[in-house]
């Protein structure tokens, strides 16, 4: 109890000389920096119980400044920016699941898959994950090791745990950053990341890095900066650490039948997708699956609502999801996978369908929450269970249900409200 007064204590301190920086201007910014180096200083205890040397711990830290450039942060004096917008919550399915884009990504998957057969077939028979899928993530993350991050890793922890909105949450990746450049696993210089903290080939924050991180060439490091196998192969033990299920398809694209009920469109309402054949709900190009396919669990997936692509989703889509909580970042690695052996794009096409302004959609989950119709976080993000509730008010208000947020919608809770 003593300790967590002294950290609440030392904490006010800190965010005080923060805010004496940022009102009196540059002049002053040694003030905010002298704080911010007490507070690293303040974290070499923890960082020794977590095996961090002093000499590590006073190497990697000497010297280093916060950032304050970088988004999700709270600094006093600015107003809140929150997290910039991510390309899967704001843009719409065709943005966002750009057919170039793709087709790109899937020829350079098809020749990696043979630059790195003996590799990937070493993973499938080790962890039971196809290599279309890996280098799916491996290209949606980085583009195939192309895309460069900006930042150092490091120094986006130390800011993120100083200033940032998740303090606690960065306080422990910024010490298991250092574990991971105290135990030799990559130098500074290639440890760069997101301006969130992820880092690698395959995008990994320093946590996750010791949770599934594998060492799969052989050469005594856990290298997922710089060695191919290494970052796949730990991709792929991501996926089974969260539940992957060797031999099942991620989803399966169908056309929905005409009465189909879009609020069913929810992780909660599972059912073999057998059932939804039976339902109506039929494969596209003809696709013929098999009894064991027809008995496994599946959920339905509408991303436009009535509009565009639907799709039966399977556990492993929900595996994927863990690595990116997001639907359309599902789709695309899922698609991409596929895209690597058969060259068909999604059988439906998307429609032309607008997306609302984060703060309506923000407006109108604040709206299905006071009515009882929604649980979920209030975002501004149009995922499954947002979705579903609109379909739902739709349905009570006597509208059209397609289950998408639309300026319809928006006037109608706005008049009854």
């Amino acid at each position: 109890m003593q300790r967590v007064r002294f950290m609440n204590a030392l904490n006010r301190t800190l965010i005080a000389a923060v805010m004496v920086a940022m009102a009196c201007g540059s002049s002053t910014a040694f003030a905010a920096d002298a704080g911010f180096t007490q507070f690293i200083a303040s974290l070499w205890p923890e960082a020794q119980a977590a095996g961090v040397s002093r000499a590590t711990f006073d190497s990697q830290t000497r010297g280093l400044e916060p950032d304050y450039k970088l988004p999700d942060l709270i600094l006093p004096g600015r107003p809140a920016t929150g997290a910039p917008s991510q390309a899967e919550f704001v843009q719409v399915p065709a943005d966002y699941l750009k057919e170039a884009s793709i087709a790109r990504l899937a020829e350079e998957g098809q020749r990696l898959m043979q630059q790195y057969h003996d590799a990937l077939a070493g993973i499938e028979k080790r962890f039971g994950v196809p290599p279309s899928i890996v280098l799916a993530i491996w290209g949606r993350e980085t583009d195939y090791g192309r895309y460069k991050e900006p930042y150092d890793a490091l120094r986006v922890m130390a800011t993120q745990a100083y200033v940032g909105r998740r303090k606690d949450q960065y306080r422990n990746e910024f010490i298991l950053a250092l574990k991971i450049l105290g135990d030799g696993e990559v130098k500074r210089p290639d440890m760069r990341a997101s301006w969130a903290g992820a880092t690698g080939l395959t995008q990994f924050l320093p946590s996750e890095f010791y949770q599934h991180a594998v060492d799969f060439d052989g050469d005594g490091r856990r290298d997922i900066w710089n060695s191919v196998p290494d970052a796949l192969a730990s991709a792929a033990k991501q996926l089974v650490n969260k539940g992957w299920q060797p031999g099942l398809r991620w989803a399966y694209e169908v056309q929905a039948p005409a009465n189909a009920d879009c609020t069913m469109g929810v992780p909660e309402v599972t059912k073999p997708i057998g059932d939804w054949l039976r339902a109506g709900f039929v494969p596209v190009r003809g696709q013929k699956l098999s009894a064991d396919e027809q008995a496994q669990p599946a959920s339905l997936l509408q991303p436009e609502g009535i509009f565009g692509p639907a799709f039966l989703t399977t556990k492993n889509y929900f595996v994927i999801k863990e690595y990116n909580f997001s639907d359309l970042y599902v789709l695309y690695v899922g698609h991409l996978s596929d895209r690597m052996t058969n060259p068909q794009p999604f059988a439906t096409p998307w429609s032309a369908s607008t997306q609302l302004r984060t703060a309506d959609v923000e407006a109108m989950q604040r709206q299905l929450t006071r009515l009882g119709l929604y649980k979920d976080k209030l975002d501004g993000k149009a995922g499954m269970q947002t979705r579903a509730a609109l379909g739902a008010y739709q349905k009570s208000a006597g509208l059209k249900v397609d289950c998408w947020p639309s300026e319809t919608v928006l006037r109608s809770m706005s008049a009854a409200h």
